[in-house]
């Protein structure tokens, strides 16, 4: 039989726990990282090619969530991955929801400290959604330069935006592709909540005028900071790189109520591999809306393609 001072010790210890729980999301597995590892051959990329990629996204730079301590941090521990390039997936400043609860850094401040990361082939980087977002005169005039890819610029990174650079590696060459982003603009419908639409965001992204840019048969690597151009992607990349999901930032036996995708859960994170086309998707950095991360630990990424590395 159940009595009522059992019920209210069933109660209490319900409430504990999801104190504890929220805790944990908030103090420490948001404020944390980690380095997770992919080593792949996908098509089109030759086996005697190995390139070490590092990749950093959705750093969402904010006090004191994303300060500029943990963001040197996250630099520091990018560089002494020794990669061959490292690329920035976008979203580099928080969104103004979670600026409720934190204190925004200006670009000078979070791009001071992206300087210096290094690489032998480079520092490349892609803006995302926040990127655009930050600015209300960006989406007023529906075009950049955005504050983010001002700061970017000015320490010295270049921002691919439908457009695809050569980079020669080890006497062959591949290509870096960067999307523009696919959500850059608010809707102009300022009704479409109650029209019960799905968020009608305007992007910048044209895929064939990039691919348009590569102009020969090196290998092709594309950064596009929403995985959701992943079935428009053509066989001839031989893998995409997103953020942006924050691998559903909160998740729960496996299962995040809320994905920023049209796909749900389809590009929630990790490794996917559709039609014989290579996808890895970040969990990201930082935060977005509420500064809490749970089942979803912050990363930096480190792939491997091709051939063995030396240590």
């Amino acid at each position: 039989m159940i009595t009522r001072r059992t019920l209210i010790k069933s109660a209490a210890a319900l409430v504990a726990s999801g104190f504890a729980t929220a805790a944990y999301g908030v103090g420490i597995e948001a404020r944390g990282h980690k380095v997770t590892r992919y080593r792949l051959t996908p098509p089109g990329w030759p086996a005697d090619l190995p390139l070490r990629i590092a990749v950093v996204a959705d750093i969402h730079a904010c006090e004191p969530w994303m300060g500029l301590e943990r963001i040197r941090r996250i630099v520091d521990e990018t560089n002494a991955l020794r990669a061959d390039i490292i690329l920035l997936l976008g979203d580099f400043p928080a969104g103004h929801a979670l600026l409720r609860f934190s204190t925004k850094l200006e670009g000078r401040e979070w791009a001071g400290e992206l300087r210096r990361l290094a690489a032998p082939l480079g520092v490349h980087a892609v803006l995302g959604n926040h990127d655009w977002w930050e600015e209300r005169l960006v989406q007023y005039r529906r075009g950049g330069p955005t504050p983010a890819h001002r700061a970017l610029g000015d320490v010295g990174i270049p921002v691919l935006e439908n457009d695809a650079v050569r980079i020669a590696h080890r006497g062959q060459a591949f290509w870096l592709a960067g999307l523009g982003d696919q959500w850059a603009f608010w809707p102009r419908d300022r009704n479409w909540r109650q029209a019960g639409r799905k968020i009608p965001y305007e992007g910048i992204d044209d895929l064939p005028a990039t691919m348009a840019k590569i102009t020969d048969d090196a290998p092709v690597i594309l950064m596009a900071h929403e995985p959701d151009i992943f079935p428009n992607v053509p066989k001839r990349v031989s893998l995409t790189l997103s953020g942006h999901t924050h691998g559903g930032q909160v998740t729960v036996a496996g299962l995040a109520p809320v994905v920023p995708s049209r796909f749900g859960m389809r590009y929630v994170y990790g490794h996917k591999i559709e039609d014989g086309r290579h996808l890895i998707v970040s969990a990201g950095l930082g935060c977005s809306g509420f500064p809490i991360r749970f089942g979803s630990p912050p990363e930096i990424v480190e792939i491997t393609l091709g051939g063995q590395v030396a240590a």
